[in-house]
């Protein structure tokens, strides 16, 4: 995995499955997080092969529930994202899905024991990365990476806001450009990245080669494609699809539908009631005129 000058789809809980990580990918995308997961979670887990759609699944033990999910023509690209405390746990973790991915991140929204990446750098053959928001100061900021650098990651990935901002506030993006001229190992900028035109914008202002982007994505995936977006309605259909042909959880897909729909349109009106009262993909299959994607999904 190398990280210089790469678009990169941010991790979004619930929004960043398997479905919305290939669209970004065919779209432009050339690293992919998935939605952050609990290490709690993913040692409970048994890793299947699922024949019929060809996937790879972490199923959680008693309840059958797919945790996380992946496939074979992702594998260079996606990266597992972990909340963890512990070094132990988090390996344990790691080490599941070595095999199945391209790097493993560890959530770092506030500043955790450092111990946990030096464990993983130790033990790990595929890279080990981390992402942050902004601390107080960019001074503090700047520390807290140094010290993220010592531990030997591959990459840090900075979103441009402190943890009591709301999104409506603009991301600092000055104080990325401080990370970034401190530390020699690639930075990933993250924070109002909206437009294509935006990610060369951040780039200047920042320093860093590489970008990552999230409710620019999950509004219009398509984001990534130089030529410009697409009209958000093809988008949404194709991640229909997607969820369909890759068997997705109802409710993980009824919440990026919502989440687009809400941006673009509104809840109220009669697509957004559907998507409210679907309760199955065959559903979201028949109000999307994706009958025969439904169709070949049962079929194979």
């Amino acid at each position: 995995m190398e990280y210089e000058n790469k678009l990169v789809l941010a991790p979004m809980v619930r929004i960043g499955t398997l479905p919305f990580r290939l669209l970004a990918a065919e779209y432009g995308a050339d690293i992919t997080y998935g939605e952050e997961i609990i290490d709690h979670k993913l040692v409970k887990c048994d890793r299947r092969l699922n024949e019929k759609i060809g996937s790879i699944d972490f199923v959680e033990k008693g309840t059958g529930s797919v945790v996380f999910r992946t496939c074979d023509e992702e594998k260079d690209r996606v990266v597992f994202q972990m909340g963890t405390s512990d070094a132990v746990r988090a390996l344990m973790a790691a080490q599941m899905v070595c095999k199945d991915v391209a790097a493993v991140d560890i959530n770092m929204g506030c500043p955790k024991s450092f111990s946990i990446l030096t464990t993983l750098r130790r033990n790990m053959s595929i890279p080990v990365t981390c992402k942050i928001r902004l601390l107080k100061s960019s001074q503090d900021t700047v520390e807290l990476a140094r010290r993220i650098e010592k531990t030997g990651v591959s990459a840090l990935a900075v979103h441009g806001r402190k943890v009591p901002d709301r999104p409506r506030d603009p991301a600092k993006w000055s104080e990325i450009a401080d990370v970034v001229a401190s530390l020699s190992i690639p930075v990933i900028a993250n924070g109002d990245v909206f437009e294509y035109d935006d990610f060369q914008r951040i780039k200047v202002a920042t320093g860093t080669s590489s970008v990552m982007v999230a409710r620019g994505a999950l509004w219009n995936a398509s984001i990534f494609c130089p030529k410009g977006k697409l009209p958000w309605e093809d988008v949404k259909r194709e991640y229909v699809r997607k969820s369909i042909l890759w068997d997705n959880d109802i409710k993980s897909t009824k919440h990026t539908l919502k989440e687009m729909i809400m941006h673009h349109s509104s809840l109220e009106l009669p697509e957004g009631k559907a998507v409210t009262k679907s309760d199955s993909l065959v559903d979201l299959a028949r109000l999307y005129g994706e009958e025969k994607s439904y169709d070949f999904f049962v079929k194979n």
